[in-house]
Order: structure tokens, then sequence, then C-alpha cells
């Protein structure tokens, strides 16, 4: 289904193009530049099939040119200078595809070329492109696509080869090409420069196919029927159709290759699951990715048949990743939690609904999507596992080890300060405090004892965090600048059945 002045070839031809920006995007897997690899002997296959049929199709017209003469010896005369100058392009399209495969050799057994290491396009970037514009040899290639453009206006100038001379300009129009940052690039670099050599490779088998196809469509309308262009294999086009859109490393990539052809003609009541065009017959597939993980999309069209409704039910699938927006970043001597608070744990497989991950270790729990919460006991590590099922369902696993810790010891602070200088008088009513600093878990901590020792006099042991009768009257007998020191803090935490460690020391100076 397709519409508009495009033909149904050119509507296919699209289509390869936009298979190609799709799987560039991607990583290059070896699966990926194989697929492109067999596009390219797809490609071949056809271009083979269309040169016995344009050539059945020319000794038709010099058969009828001899028997009719008048206008089929004209038609016979414009489809030999056709014949001549597709050659001459089609071989010089021959050469470059030449260029891309130097250095290359197929496998001795099988013939083939060794697709999945054709991932570099050097032979044609260091052949077509300098610095900022084309080499020589890149404004040959221009030169020679304007010629063989130019050759066949010039042969085909009969008004009824106006659509197929239209259709060749708008094949090989060279004009720039916005990217997606609205920057003009030259075609050639826009569709060459820095691709992997196979898919240069497909792409120029794509040119002579549609060489091929121009000259078919010159003979079918030099013979005046619609039904040979119709049969014709230049009309069709090899689509390679995968089961999903996305793979994860090591798994297999399926599919089917298969012919498909387009007709303008053929437009569809009505489709669900995609977008109809009325206009052009098109269904277009326009949604929002869900939730990470494998998933599908379907429909179906309506068709009228000698007045019955006929449906076509389409499906597909493809796998939603999630979007890069930050890194993941750790120092590996650093993965510690700590025993007795409740450390937040984030988890999750890349690729994988939150729901078809699962993660355990000893005193973890889901809290979730991808969150848990990791209380630590005994010992002094903890191990996570953690598993995931892949959309093709295989299960894959991964684990990573955490050294427990206790928590740090609390400072001893004296009204707030570690050493505080004050008023004698303000020192008796002052509280013993001991706090977690720097420490990113809200832990509270309660002093329930702690030694004074003011110079002079017997260290008093003080119960709970502020200084009792006893104490007070051992400051009331300090004199100025005497230090007082307050050690052997005890303390306890809320809500964590945990002694905290011993706390440290603090003082204070009287002034």
């Amino acid at each position: 289904m397709a519409g508009g002045k495009l033909t149904p070839r050119q509507k296919m031809i699209n289509l390869m193009y936009l298979v190609f920006i799709a799987m560039l995007a991607m990583n290059m897997s070896k699966e990926v530049l194989s697929a492109f690899g067999l596009m390219n002997e797809k490609f071949e296959g056809a271009n083979t099939s269309s040169d016995a049929m344009n050539a059945q199709m020319l000794t038709s017209l010099d058969t009828k040119a001899a028997e009719a003469k008048g206008e089929f010896l004209v038609a016979s005369q414009t489809a030999h200078k056709v014949e001549a100058i597709t050659k001459k392009f089609y071989d010089y399209i021959g050469t470059l595809k030449g260029t891309v495969l130097t250095g290359v050799e197929k496998d001795k057994e099988t013939g083939k070329l060794p697709y999945e290491a054709m991932d570099k396009g050097d032979n044609i970037d260091n052949a077509w492109f300098t610095g900022e514009g084309y080499s020589p040899k890149g404004k040959e290639i221009v030169a020679t696509i304007e010629k063989y453009k130019a050759d066949m206006k010039a042969a085909c100038s009969d008004k009824k080869y106006s659509n197929i001379i239209s259709e060749i300009t708008n094949k090989f129009d060279l004009a720039d090409v916005s990217n997606k940052e609205g920057i003009k690039i030259k075609y050639l670099e826009y569709h060459f420069d820095k691709f992997p050599a196979v898919a240069s490779l497909a792409k120029l088998s794509a040119w002579q196919s549609d060489v091929k196809k121009a000259e078919s469509d010159i003979y079918s309308a030099a013979l005046g029927k619609a039904a040979v262009a119709a049969a014709s294999y230049s009309n069709y086009k090899a689509i390679v159709v995968l089961e999903k859109s996305a793979y994860f490393q090591g798994e297999a990539v399926k599919g089917k290759v298969v012919l498909g052809r387009y007709d303008e003609n053929t437009k569809p009541d009505g489709v669900t699951g995609a977008i109809l065009d009325k206009a052009t017959g098109q269904a277009m597939i326009n949604q929002t990715a869900g939730a990470v993980g494998e998933q599908k999309l379907g429909g179906k069209f309506t068709f009228t048949e000698d007045g019955k409704k006929i449906e076509l039910p389409f499906d597909g699938t493809y796998v939603v990743v999630p979007r890069p927006n930050s890194a993941t970043i750790s120092a590996d001597k650093m993965n510690v939690v700590y025993r007795g608070v409740p450390n937040p744990m984030s988890i999750s497989f890349a690729g994988v609904g939150d729901n078809n991950v699962n993660a355990s270790a000893p005193g973890m729990s889901k809290t979730g999507n991808g969150k848990y919460v990791l209380k630590a006991g005994t010992g002094t590590s903890v191990m996570i596992n953690v598993s995931a099922k892949l959309p093709d369902g295989k299960v894959v696993s991964d684990k990573k080890e955490f050294r427990i810790k206790g928590l740090p010891a609390p400072t001893g602070k004296i009204r707030g300060e570690v050493a505080a200088k004050r008023q004698k008088g303000n020192l008796g009513s002052c509280t013993i405090s001991a706090v977690m600093e720097d420490f990113d878990f809200p832990v509270t901590v309660n002093v329930t004892q702690f030694n004074i020792k003011v110079p002079g006099q017997p260290t008093i042991v003080v119960s709970g965090n502020k200084m009792d009768a006893r104490a007070r009257s051992a400051i009331d007998r300090a004199t100025r600048g005497d230090v007082v020191v307050i050690s052997e803090i005890k303390a306890s935490f809320s809500g964590i059945d945990q002694v905290a460690k011993r706390v440290s020391t603090c003082t204070y100076e009287v002034q």
C-alpha cells in the first residue's frame, strides 16, 4: 500500500532506506551486518532476474518493430538507446561496488562475502571524500549520475516517458540533504560517509535495481503492455522482516526475507492498530513505547472484495530498553551496607521489565519498582543475587557482594560543640550529646552516661545527658583557664537494637 506519485518500486526502495537508517542507529552487531549482506544478495538476485526480463521485453519489442514497423520501430530505437545508457551506468556502479570490496575476499568454500567483517567503510571514505568535500572520485561519481539522467532524458523525449524520467530524476536527486539538526549535508556524504562497507554495497545494489527498473518501465511503455510491468521482478523488493527490532548480545537473530510488491491501487477500507492515510492508502505505526521489555503490536486491514469484507491481520514485536539518562558510576572498594539500619538499594536489569527481575539476599525486601531495602545481619559480607527473564525466555543472572560494617562511632559534644569555651556559670546547665557526623542515614543517638573531670578534683560518673548535683558542685570549684573533660560517653541508637561504639571525648574551657 502506497500512494502519491511514487511508484511501488520506489516505495519499497524508500522502505529499505528507512531500514538502513534505523539499523545504523543501533550498534552494528554481526547479525545486523549479515542482514545487510543478505539484503544485498536479494538485490543482486533481483537484478539478475531483471536482466533476463528486460532482455525478453527488448526482444519482443524488436520482433514487433520488424513486423509492424512504424511506431514500434521508433520505440525499438529508443529502447536500444536506453539499453546502452543503462548498461554503461549499471556497469559503472559495478566498479563502485568493486571499490567497496577492495581487499575483501570471498569464502573459498561457500563463495560468499564475509559480511560480518565488513563493518568499516574506509575504501569509500578514503576514495570519495576529502576534507569537507568530494575527492576527484566523488566529483566523478556526481558527474556520472548527472550524465546518466541527462542521457536518459534526451533518449526518452516522448511525453509517454515523462513520468519515468521524472522518477529517475527524483531517485538520483543529488541535492544536499538536511540531517536531523537541519544542517545541509552533501548527497554522497549523507548516504555513504562512515557507513559500514556491507551497507554501502547493498545501497549500490539498490541503485542498480533502480536503473534496471527504469529500463524495464521504458520497455513496458514502449510495448504498451501494462501486464508486462505488473509481472516484472523489478516491481518486487527483498524485505528483511526480523522477529523483533532489538536483540541482546548473543541472542539468536531470527526473521525472514520476503519479496514484497506494492500496488498503489490497492487501498484498504479501514485498519486497526495503525493510522490509515486515506489519500495514499498507507498504514502508519505511530505510538508511544510502553514498559521496558518485549512489546507486541498488531491489527488488521479490511478490504472489500466481490461485495464481501476481507480481513487481513498483521502482528509484530519490538523491544523497549531504558532511555539512557544517567551513567552507572560505582566505587568498587566502597560496596558497603551498614548493620542495624535499612539500606536502600536500586536493582534493575538493562532491557528487562521489573516484573521479570528477581533479586534476593538475606534481610532484603522489595519496596517498589526496582527499589529494595536491605537490613544486614551477622557476618562480614552479604551477597545479592539477581536473575532476569529475557524476552526469548532465557534466564540470565548476576550477583554482587557487599561488605557489612557496623555503624561508625558518634561524636561527643557539649552545648553542640566538640571543644567549647564559655563562662563557668553556663557549664552546669549544659547537655551532653552525641551525633553521627557525615553519616547519610537518619540515626538518633541518646547519651545515657558520661564522666566529667574538673582539674584538681576526682572524676564523677553522671547518669543521663545532663549535669547532676555532684557535677555542678565540681564545676563551681573550677577556675578560669581550667579545661573540663567529658569522657567515657555511653549512648544508644533510637529504634535500633545496637549499642553505640565508644563516643569521642569533648571538652569545655572555663573563661
